[in-house]
């Protein structure tokens, strides 16, 4: 825990939660709650798991004010409004104790005239281009490459092996993880007559606002004029494709492997399940819900729940795999008559 002496009570302070149970008790990891032992901390937020609360030997367990128990249990419960986001606030309490790096580590390449903030943090191996600016604490780690005239705002951390090309512009407290590459390329290229390609040159960039995060491995293409952009508060998962002149709004969530093609548009809090397929050219409003594998070929509006190919209500796709399954049995009663 990283020096700290936790107990259920000191956590209930950090978290704005109740104690009910032993308040004293001492708190030195934490578990799944179907693995915890003595000594850990652990949660309940999904009710598929609220039977191991009778079993688990955890010492604490954040729970849910209104969650009933059935009758007495071992763990101390501490009682909040939301256990998934008391758990986030007490890991990121936890996290900032942690002792952070800061200095420049040797060899690396810095271009002359690259101002480098006394509190940031650049990994050996790191490259920094010319006319790169960096903002206040920012963590560049080995092997990362900032292309020439790119621009990184206060508090980012760029993990190790991130590429960022020239003249890109990244805000404040994003995080970029390690294999991720923002600003090659869009894919760009006209068709001739005798069947080649001619490439068109992508002058655009991408600009990153603050706040995001971007998972591993995950491609931002610029733009091939102006720029792809990436609102404020958005996430990005693990290995997805953002084409060039994509543009994204705020507080948008992705999932793993999905695939938004050129000029797309999306608004808002949207929360988009894996391996979804956005296609080019079109727009897609606010606050909608869109799930795993589904495929968006056509513009939609918002506060919407879809899934499916092509995306449909989510009502209507669980009435359809109902007619779907009872196929086999109409055809035979069919074939009867």
């Amino acid at each position: 825990m990283n020096g700290m002496n936790l107990t259920p009570d000191i956590i209930a302070g950090f978290v704005n939660g109740r104690v009910d149970g032993n308040g004293q008790l001492p708190i030195t990891g934490f578990a799944k709650i179907e693995e915890a032992k003595a000594g850990d901390i652990t949660f309940i937020a999904n009710p598929k798991y609220a039977h191991f609360i009778n079993t688990t030997s955890a010492t604490a367990v954040l729970v849910a004010d209104g969650f009933e128990t059935g009758g007495a249990v071992s763990p101390t419960l501490i009682r909040v409004p939301d256990p998934y986001v008391a758990l986030a606030d007490l890991l990121n309490a936890i996290e900032a104790r942690k002792p952070r790096k800061r200095g420049v580590e040797q060899p690396c390449h810095i271009a002359e005239g690259v101002d480098i903030p006394d509190d940031a943090y650049v990994g050996a191996f790191a490259y920094i281009g010319e006319g790169v600016r960096l903002g206040k604490g920012v963590m560049i780690y080995p092997q990362a490459y900032v292309g020439d005239n790119v621009e990184i705002g206060d508090g980012t951390v760029i993990r190790a092996g991130v590429r960022i090309y020239e003249g890109c512009r990244i805000g404040s407290r994003c995080v970029i993880h390690s294999g991720a590459v923002i600003g090659a390329d869009g894919f760009g290229f006209a068709p001739r007559h005798d069947g080649s390609y001619e490439k068109i040159p992508q002058t655009g960039v991408v600009v990153i606002e603050d706040d995001v995060e971007i998972g591993a491995n995950t491609a931002v293409d610029r733009a091939t004029f102006g720029c792809t952009r990436i609102g404020k508060g958005t996430k990005l998962d693990n290995l997805i494709q953002v084409a060039h002149n994509v543009e994204i709004g705020t507080g948008n969530v992705f999932a793993a492997q999905t695939g938004i093609a050129g000029s797309t548009k999306i608004g808002n809090y949207n929360r988009v399940g894996g391996q979804v397929g956005f296609s080019g050219h079109i727009n897609v409003g606010d606050m909608n819900e869109i799930g795993a594998q589904s495929g968006v070929p056509n513009s939609i509006g918002s506060n919407s729940r879809l899934i499916g190919y092509p995306a449909v209500d989510a009502m209507q796709f669980a009435r359809t795999q109902v007619y779907l399954k009872r196929l086999p049995e109409l055809f035979r009663q069919f074939n009867k008559k």
